[in-house]
């Protein structure tokens, strides 16, 4: 299982691997297309859901980081005031993406909770993908005590239009969802930690 792998090597190689393995369609869709001139550049958020679990997010800079463009491979850090702790991996496996969560302690070790996500259930030109819970992420969960999380639908949108990109997280009882405006960048962010610092 990909997230069990993890545990002992570093995400952004299992993240090659996969793509190795199955590299991405051609032509490049319209999801990868739209996000391409976003590589390299960060922006800043900001919640506009209004969940109450989420108000210690509100009161930190949230900066995310298009850092890593290669052909249906891009990955974007999450930057939470000083926490660098996360990273969303887009991977394109034969015609569906698929969303991972890279999570790692400061020191790089990977967190219990890491490369939890799932496999979209839009087509892979949709500028929305929605990303259900996969079986290995609800084993993972039911593991870590954590069953309301196995109803996790994430979702990755981005519109060129009106120049936003914008993740979500859903459950019952759960939404959260931060926007970024893609045309205001502001100065990259440090590296995650545990990911080597870009030349």
């Amino acid at each position: 299982m990909l997230f069990r792998l993890s545990l002992v090597a570093p995400a952004f190689a299992l993240a090659v691997t996969a793509c190795a393995s199955a590299p991405a369609a051609s032509p490049v869709s319209a999801f990868e297309a739209a996000l391409q001139p976003l590589c390299g550049q960060a922006f800043e958020g900001r919640i506009v859901t209004t969940d109450s679990q989420d108000d210690l997010w509100r009161t930190e800079r949230l900066v995310m980081h298009v850092r890593g463009c290669e052909p249906g491979l891009v990955e974007i850090p999450l930057h939470v005031g000083e926490n660098r702790s996360r990273t969303w991996v887009l991977m394109q496996v034969g015609e569906a993406w698929e969303l991972r969560h890279d999570h790692r302690h400061e020191d790089g070790e990977p967190d219990v909770l890491t490369m939890y996500g799932g496999f979209a259930v839009t087509p892979p030109d949709a500028l929305r993908q929605e990303f259900p819970a996969d079986e290995a992420t609800k084993a993972l969960f039911d593991a870590e005590g954590i069953p309301v999380s196995k109803a996790n639908v994430w979702a990755v949108e981005i519109d060129p239009s009106a120049n936003f990109f914008a993740y979500e997280l859903k459950r019952p009882e759960r939404f959260l969802r931060v926007e970024f405006d893609t045309t205001r960048p502001v100065a990259p962010p440090p590296a995650p930690w545990g990911w080597p610092p870009l030349n």
